[in-house]
């Protein structure tokens, strides 16, 4: 027998001792658990952990570092186990809950479909989409497409959340949190932008561009070059820049837009292919006014803030660690109003129906300063 395969049987074995132990110390866990639903007790004890963090580093000597690794995961699945057995009763569980209770449906070809802008734009793309039947109605900002879901105008209403080169729209996860609406549904959208004008129109003729900002901002390298030439002028919606241009008196005046919009609208390219990345991506959002969980759903999306102390961002992190959860987004933005303080934007690859998640999201709603819960749904 070679020596390392010798080293290995050491390694089984002890293996197997650590695993006994680290079961028998999950049983106790779980009795501790007893003890702290009795007496109504938090199961983060930070003390204990440093003491227990203390004599482990004293002992450990040259591997003292890897050793703390060790002790903290183990926390964080303690923690993990003991949240799960806890399961206090909270808002966020009974809303999850009564979701999970609603009879099994498939996600709908069709209903009536709030979009913000017009014919033409991104988000009507986006809504055919998700909609192959849909009714599709226009509504002039975001915030009127989900007071239409909110007042039960509309089943369902489609917007942008993020861009891949040009970041989350802030004004929608303002709205999310303001809003009694929860998204059901995304769909990523391959976006192309052209610079459209007037036929004849050639591209020294242009004084003036217009189109959305998140149009703007992922078109900013190709604008950078026409600096002091033209005027940029942002507009509520893609698709109504090239209305406007389309039905403007001059050819000095043209519009970011996708090809399709301006086929619609009578313009032509004067420039194609400006974006910034050809992997230029739009995530949209589809919203209803119940947090529906359709068959496939995987992926949860978040707003969270945390107590403005040392590791408390960590705990978050530490508690989809210990259930193995992948984390897809994590985003912060400054809480308006609040010196240095933030909000935390979590997407994460999990499903309310897996073990252990429900009860993460229980206790996540009872250690932090505040968790809105935006839904559970399946991304196309």
């Amino acid at each position: 027998m070679s020596s390392i395969e010798e080293l290995r049987q050491g390694i089984d074995q002890a293996d197997d001792e650590i695993l006994k132990h680290y079961l028998h110390r999950m049983d106790l866990c779980a009795e501790i658990a007893k003890e702290k639903k009795t007496e109504n007790a938090p199961v983060l004890d930070k003390t204990r952990e440093r003491e227990i963090l203390k004599k482990v580093r004293e002992a450990s000597g040259d591997k003292e570092r890897y050793v703390s690794s060790l002790w903290n995961t183990i926390f964080s699945t303690s923690r993990a186990y003991q949240d799960k057995l806890l399961a206090r009763p909270s808002k966020l569980g009974e809303l999850i809950v009564s979701a999970l209770e609603e009879p099994e449906q498939v996600f709908p070809q069709t209903g009536s479909i709030a979009c913000q802008g017009t014919e033409g734009s991104y988000s009507q793309m986006a809504a055919d989409k998700m909609f192959p039947r849909g009714n599709l109605m226009y509504f002039g900002t975001f915030e009127a497409v989900f007071d239409a879901v909110e007042s039960g105008l509309c089943n369902f209403g489609v917007l942008p959340i993020e861009n891949s080169s040009n970041g989350s729209v802030r004004a929608i996860y303002d709205l999310l949190q303001q809003k009694n609406a929860y998204i059901v549904r995304s769909e990523r959208l391959f976006v192309r932008h052209e610079l459209l004008a007037k036929p004849g129109t050639k591209l020294e003729d242009i004084k003036e561009i217009r189109s959305h900002e998140q149009a703007l901002g992922q078109c900013s390298n190709f604008l950078s070059t026409l600096r002091g030439k033209v005027k940029i002028t942002p507009a509520t919606n893609t698709a109504e820049a090239v209305r406007e241009v389309a039905t403007s008196d001059t050819n000095e005046i043209a519009a970011i837009a996708s090809h399709y919009s301006g086929e619609l609208y009578g313009l032509q390219p004067v420039a194609t292919e400006i974006q910034n990345s050809d992997n230029n991506y739009t995530r949209f959002i589809c919203i209803a006014k119940k947090p529906t969980i359709y068959p496939g759903a995987n992926r949860i999306s978040l707003i969270l803030t945390c107590k403005h102390e040392p590791g408390s961002l960590y705990e978050v992190l530490g508690k989809f660690a210990a259930l193995g959860i992948n984390l897809l987004k994590l985003e912060s933005l400054p809480i308006i109003g609040h010196d240095f303080d933030f909000m935390f934007f979590f997407d994460i690859e999990a499903s309310v129906r897996e073990d252990g998640i429900l009860e993460m999201l229980t206790n996540l709603e009872q250690t932090t300063e505040s968790l809105v819960f935006l839904g559970n749904y399946a991304e196309i």
